[in-house]
């Protein structure tokens, strides 16, 4: 019996003891007072190679959402779309992010659909700062045709769906608490600007409560 079957399903398996972080954590951290950074964004912008360098520079344990759903499952994502449909695979992204958050500080790069849903949304704002790596057509383009493991692009118009969930997406991505652009240029640079935004974010006064 996999964890597909199990009660529970796919928010049983992984966690962050596997990824230890390194000696040394960047000042940055304590202003973080616990709470996770959370890249969002289209695939392709980069997430989990920006994800990686930042938790490095950090001195934070670094997750990948979708790798961690299919340690979980016992598969690989286009299989639980292909045998399971979307609908299930949203289900349990939804628990396996509720989990991987109780683990934090840490950084976690989510998949493109995750932040679609309201409920990830109050997770991710309750125990995480939210970052939008928000990248122009031509960039993800270039990036997702060098994979073949994207289950919403299996189709006869992989650009066109990719502008379609551009124009749904992007909107909701935009209620991120920071946003980064992830363009073509080097992922150290991409994640010296999300550290740059993140000192300059926590340090702008906010309400109570906000």
């Amino acid at each position: 019996m996999n964890e597909m079957s199990r009660p529970g399903g796919l928010a049983g398996a992984g966690g962050a003891a596997a990824h230890r972080a390194p000696e040394g954590r960047h000042p940055l951290v304590a202003r973080l007072q616990g709470r996770s950074i959370v890249l969002v964004g289209l695939m392709g912008a980069g997430k989990s190679t920006v994800g990686r360098r930042l938790a490095h520079k950090l001195g934070l344990p670094f997750l990948d959402a979708d790798h961690e759903i299919e340690a979980a499952a016992g598969m690989t994502i286009p299989d639980i779309f292909a045998i399971y449909g979307e609908d299930y695979f949203r289900d349990g992204e939804r628990r396996v992010i509720a989990r991987l958050l109780h683990e934090g500080p840490l950084v976690l790069a989510t998949g493109g659909g995750a932040f679609m849903s309201e409920e990830t949304r109050t997770r991710v704002a309750e125990a995480g700062i939210s970052i939008w790596l928000r990248a122009d057509l031509d960039v993800l383009m270039r990036r997702v045709r060098k994979r073949s493991n994207r289950p919403l692009l299996q189709n006869a118009d992989p650009e066109g769906t990719l502008r379609r969930l551009i124009e749904v997406r992007h909107p909701v991505y935009a209620l991120a608490d920071l946003m980064v652009d992830s363009h073509e240029a080097p992922h150290d640079r991409v994640m010296n600007e999300i550290v740059k935004a993140l000192d300059s974010w926590l340090d702008a006064p906010r309400e109570s409560g906000a």
